[in-house]
């Protein structure tokens, strides 16, 4: 059971952030800035394409893949954007320094067999150093694609971006102060949890060069926006604030002892559905289920018939508090992107919809909240109500990485 006070406490939340997790969020603004900053010196603002490529393929891992998958919910269907997965694992070598190499060190990619002089290659990485990406990289510049190269200067990577006649474009690291709270040895040291706002390092280039190709209809201060958005975002949710007050909190404390159903409408609102799912389980270690209305309703049917969906009653008289735990029951976490529903354009994080809310839903929502109620779940709604797809996602994606390291903080120190 989890001790919803630790949220309050901002001395015990620091204690209980090894890897300053918080600190990192807290700046995702201000990497998005540099990232631009920095993508534009190294000749991004001076790239004249002659058209758009018949397809682009995103290779990495983590957030470089979830970045990928936004891209495509942008570009829809004028551009065809594949994210390339790693599809093999070898032993990586340890360095020289004898120290034990990273798990993702070994991963191997392979490139489509349709990929060719048409194509575009991104290679995103915030190490630098696999090998298989380099692999990638020559196999695709042999194949006649053009190549672009996000990853750490200086890095094994970023070097072999030159020999493939690559645009290298920088990954910016978390810039975290040296004074805070030891970090506690990795459970799993080749297994490393990501950095939480990696995202923005790898979407940040991604979606510059997307506006530059014509792939996106992004205005042009969409991304300068999403800094904006950040920052407002890690105020609302920085530490000392009460949990009343601060959404993510308030968020982190509902999904404690729950097996979270996270259910979306639309592909805005999909990928960062997705996104959470993955941030609990990396951040909080939490399974979670995440889908998109309406098939989510018919996948997710049987959790309401089963075990978990009778309403069962946590403060139930009779249950012996010692010797039987607190039994886990359903969260319905509904995520929406309503664009000009609200009262303006200007609204203080996605809006937590009741249940009582006369504006207008689609039969898909409506069916959700039918079955929720007569299985006696929570449904939790909340919704983003910004115009811009971008803005939107930026949106619910920063509420949900702050409520999922959270829940992670309060649960270890519970």
């Amino acid at each position: 059971m989890l001790d919803d006070t630790l949220l309050d406490d901002p001395a015990a939340l620091q204690r209980a952030d090894r890897d300053r997790a918080l600190l990192a969020l807290a700046g995702a603004g201000a990497r998005v800035r540099t990232a631009l900053r920095q993508a534009d010196a190294a000749g991004l603002d001076r790239l004249r394409p002659d058209g758009r490529p018949r397809a682009v393929l995103v290779a990495g891992h983590g957030s470089a893949l979830t970045a990928a998958e936004i891209l495509a919910v942008l570009a829809g269907s004028a551009t065809l954007v594949t994210p390339l997965p790693p599809t093999e694992a070898a032993a990586p070598r340890a360095d020289r320094a004898g120290a034990p190499p990273a798990f993702t060190a070994g991963l191997g990619w392979q490139l489509p067999g349709w990929a060719g002089p048409l194509d575009l290659l991104v290679v995103s990485s915030a190490d630098g150093g696999e090998q298989g990406l380099i692999s990638l990289a020559e196999q695709a510049y042999a194949r006649g694609c053009a190549v672009v190269v996000t990853a750490p200067a200086g890095s094994p990577l970023a070097e072999a971006a030159l020999q493939v006649r690559a645009l290298p474009l920088p990954y910016v690291a978390a810039v975290l102060p040296d004074e805070g709270p030891a970090v506690a040895p990795a459970a799993e040291p080749d297994l490393p949890a990501e950095d939480p706002a990696a995202l923005w390092s790898h979407l940040t280039p991604l979606l510059a060069l997307a506006q530059k190709l014509g792939l996106t209809q992004l205005p042009y201060d969409a991304l300068p926006a999403v800094a904006d958005l950040l920052d407002a975002t890690a105020v609302r949710c920085r530490p000392d604030a009460a949990a009343y007050t601060n959404p993510a909190k308030g968020l982190a404390a509902r999904l404690a002892g729950t097996v979270p159903l996270l259910w979306a409408e639309g592909p805005v609102a999909g990928a960062a559905a997705t996104r959470f799912a993955a941030q609990l389980a990396d951040r909080a270690g939490r399974p979670a289920l995440a889908g998109s209305l309406p098939q989510v309703l018919t996948a997710h049917r049987g959790m309401f018939t089963g075990q978990w969906g009778g309403g069962a009653d946590p403060d139930d008289f009779f249950r012996d508090r010692v010797e039987e735990p607190d039994p886990l029951h359903l969260q319905v976490l509904l995520l929406r992107h309503v664009p000009g529903t609200g009262p303006s354009e200007e609204q203080d994080g996605p809006v937590e919809v009741t249940e009582d809310d006369e504006r207008p839903r689609s039969f898909g929502v409506s069916r959700a909240h039918r079955l929720a109620a007569a299985h006696e779940v929570r449904l939790t709604e909340y919704a983003s109500t910004l115009p811009d797809q971008l803005h939107a996602l930026a949106d619910l994606i920063a509420l949900t990485d702050f409520a999922a390291v959270y829940l992670g903080l309060a649960a270890a120190q519970s």
